[in-house]
């Protein structure tokens, strides 16, 4: 029975506990109430965000004094007093580091009711608005907030991310500030624009730890001159490997590629964890191919990847694994080319290679397996392949990894036997790997087939034959279903 691709809702978003959002307040008033050093950190923020401040910090107002002149273009106003409700007038943003429930309660009802936005430092119950961890690239910056509920976890995220992020973003991002109403000007269609603006992130993070050069500018703005008067579509493909279901498994290179699709073709074996990397406007088609299943036509695959292309878009082609292996990558390769389309080729983590990786083994021993071979367990016609080199089986030196055998395996056992494959080679199945449902039987060659019943049918399966799963067989290894992550 033919499958037909069937285009996917994009995912939704999940609740949020708060709404982030970026406060553009430069130039509009905001009032502070407190001496603290929390309530002088808040001063310090809004001035260099450019706000007009007015702080009213009862009879001691010392603690301000150097600040007008230590940061940002904000205006900065010292009141030696407390506040009145009329000092909310036109505020914008209220923020109070108040010592009682009951304080808080009255600072806020005030802004509230002039129209301001809140925030209690240490009270987030009685505000509006919270503060989050910055990271300072500015005009690049990142917020972290875990609600209220624990700054200092907040605080070693924004660590991690300062580390990853070198200081010469910074100037990348004005770069990008100012070269933006240029590139506006070129009159370039959404897909082109997005493809400029992708390949001067990559510049810019490849070259983060310079200034941009005059040469970045001429190598960019002659990249807007060839695609405004390029001809065609411009459109694009990448087959893209998944590899076997965890996300954390994805390549850089492959998580940018999700990031940048227009138009994702993916397969039933693609996970939804990794689904959930994709650029979010993206639409998502299921072009379901499984074995032994109800699958879409390779040639119907291949005529939806060109026509979309040809229309401008960047295609992603998302794969289980890895598409250069049992993928049919070569097929949509070729279609492409016939097309005059580009196409590159994102490899992935293969089905195999979680699966030494998940059971925590070497595909290679060197003592016991100097070779690996990997095979597939159908044909196009959905039996086994009648081509299979048995001899290549019995080398004691070498690791198989055989793809969807699930069907074939007794057929593959039997006539393994039959060509002089040992009954009692060492034989594992894992099915599902890296997801949370992972799970796997050990045995040998002659008993697997019976012990496969033992697991999820629903899940891609791959075997592993050779004496580096030998613990396995024998036992002496932990036999568990392993959990992903």
């Amino acid at each position: 029975m033919e499958r037909h691709p069937q285009e996917q809702a994009s995912s939704r978003i999940a609740p949020l506990s708060r709404l982030p959002v970026f406060f553009k307040i430069a130039g509009q008033k905001a009032v502070l109430s407190g001496d603290s050093e929390a309530a002088l950190w808040k001063a310090e923020l809004l001035l260099a965000a450019g706000a007009d401040l007015d702080v009213f910090a009862g009879g001691v107002t010392g603690r301000y004094d150097a600040l007008g002149a230590k940061v940002g273009a904000g205006r900065l106003t010292v009141h030696p007093r407390a506040w009145q409700a009329g000092d909310f007038e036109d505020a914008v943003l209220a923020i109070a580091d108040a010592a009682t429930e009951d304080e808080a309660a009255a600072f806020a009802a005030a802004a509230k009711a002039a129209g301001a936005a809140v925030n209690i430092i240490d009270k987030p119950a009685h505000g509006t608005v919270e503060f989050g961890s910055i990271v300072n690239r500015s005009p690049l910056l990142v917020a972290i907030s875990t609600s209220g509920g624990a700054p200092v976890f907040g605080q070693a995220i924004r660590a991690r991310i300062e580390a990853l992020l070198p200081s010469g973003l910074k100037e990348w991002a004005e770069a990008a500030r100012e070269w933006r109403p240029s590139v506006r000007k070129a009159d370039l269609s959404p897909g082109r624009k997005r493809r400029f603006w992708e390949r001067f992130a990559a510049l810019a993070l490849s070259q983060s730890q310079r200034l941009p050069e005059p040469s970045d500018r001429t190598k960019l703005f002659g990249e807007v001159d060839r695609l405004s008067t390029a001809s065609g579509g411009n459109g694009r493909v990448s087959l893209v490997g998944a590899g076997p279901g965890d996300p954390e498994l994805l390549t850089l290179k492959a998580i940018r590629a999700l990031q940048s699709a227009d138009v994702i073709l993916y397969d039933d074996l693609v996970s939804p964890e990794v689904l959930d990397m994709a650029r979010r406007e993206a639409r998502r088609i299921c072009v379901g191919k499984q074995g032994h299943r109800p699958s879409c036509s390779q040639e119907e695959i291949n005529r939806m990847i060109v026509r979309l292309s040809v229309e401008g878009r960047h295609v992603v082609r998302l794969k289980g694994g890895d598409p250069g292996i049992f993928g049919r990558a070569t097929e949509e390769i070729d279609a492409c080319r016939k097309a005059g389309v580009p196409v590159v080729l994102i490899p992935g983590i293969t089905a195999a290679q979680g699966a030494a990786s998940a059971l925590g083994i070497s595909l290679t021993e060197r003592n016991h397996a100097r070779r690996v071979q990997f095979i597939t367990g159908h044909s196009a016609k959905g039996a086994l392949p009648d081509d299979i080199h048995w001899a290549s089986l019995k080398d004691p030196s070498t690791t198989t990894a055989i793809y969807m055998p699930r069907k074939t395996l007794v057929d593959l056992r039997d006539r393994g036997l039959a060509a002089g494959l040992d009954p009692e080679m060492p034989a594992l199945a894992i099915a599902s790997v890296s997801r949370s449902e992972q799970a796997y039987v050990a045995g040998t060659l002659a008993s697997l087939p019976h012990q496969i019943h033992a697991l999820d049918d629903a899940g891609p399966l791959l075997v592993l034959l050779g004496d580096v799963v030998r613990d396995y067989a024998l036992g002496s290894a932990k036999a568990e279903t392993r959990q992903a992550g």
